[in-house]
């Protein structure tokens, strides 16, 4: 853990009048602000905080071992959600993508989760519960969001790709089934060598959300009830998933 917390802290302590041109059309510009460990019922962690020049808002690295100068790090970008992360609301799957990624990245050599503060798919909480009110009466989320006058998915991850900068990441590998996070992490500069697949079961109340991701989003979730491709087969397992559910995985 030393030798981690030494690094950033060498970092933060370079970073103190960091100015530079930024990432992206909109020039972010993200400097570190602080770092502690973060010892979590997931694994011992470091937790980097961030401050940028674009909306105000404090986001988070959570760091597992020695990632500057890193080759290759599995990383997860997770866009905060205060009724599935904190709430444990079953109409979405965040709180389980979060807890599964923090699983498998805090038993690993070295990883991190990226959060960031962007509710909603970037619209912010007020419109997401709005959203959900429209959904209520049996509109997706894609048709709530332009409903609304946004579009599918307002998030954005710049602030992301510089906090990556920031902790001087050479390369990455992306836990996600989201191409256009791969393609925008791309565009920002990030080297991103391969994809970590991060499909969970679906229950009940989210199944139909997960569905219009893969049809309209363009996810990489199989709903077709074709055998699953190589990269599906192993799907991590929840914390507080039943022997039932468990065995389900692999019918």
């Amino acid at each position: 853990m030393a030798l981690t917390h030494l690094k950033i802290q060498e970092i933060l302590d370079g970073d103190r009048e960091h100015e530079c041109e930024g990432c992206g059309d909109n020039h972010i510009c993200v400097s570190i602000a602080s770092i502690a460990e973060l010892p979590t019922r997931f694994g011992d962690f470091h937790i980097v905080a961030f401050y940028n020049n674009k909306d105000g808002k404090e986001h988070a690295a959570i760091v597992k071992g020695d990632v500057t100068d890193g080759e290759n790090v599995p990383v997860r970008i997770h866009s905060e959600c205060l009724t599935g992360d904190a709430l444990g609301s079953l109409r979405c799957d965040c709180r389980d993508q979060l807890e599964a990624a923090l699983t498998a990245i805090g038993k690993m050599e070295k990883g991190m989760v990226v959060y960031l503060r962007q509710e909603g798919r970037g619209i912010g909480f007020t419109n997401k519960i709005r959203a959900y009110s429209l959904q209520d009466y049996g509109m997706d989320t894609v048709e709530a969001n332009l409903a609304l006058g946004f579009r599918d998915d307002e998030r954005d991850y710049e602030v992301a790709a510089h906090m990556l900068m920031s902790l001087k990441v050479k390369s990455i590998q992306l836990m996600t089934n989201n191409p256009k996070k791969m393609n925008d992490m791309t565009k920002y500069g990030i080297n991103v060598t391969g994809r970590i697949p991060h499909v969970l079961p679906p229950n009940s109340h989210n199944e139909f959300y997960l569905r219009t991701k893969a049809a309209k989003s363009g996810h990489l979730i199989d709903f077709s009830g074709k055998e699953h491709m190589l990269e599906q087969i192993d799907r991590p397992v929840v914390k507080g998933m039943t022997e039932e559910q468990v065995k389900a995985l692999y019918e």
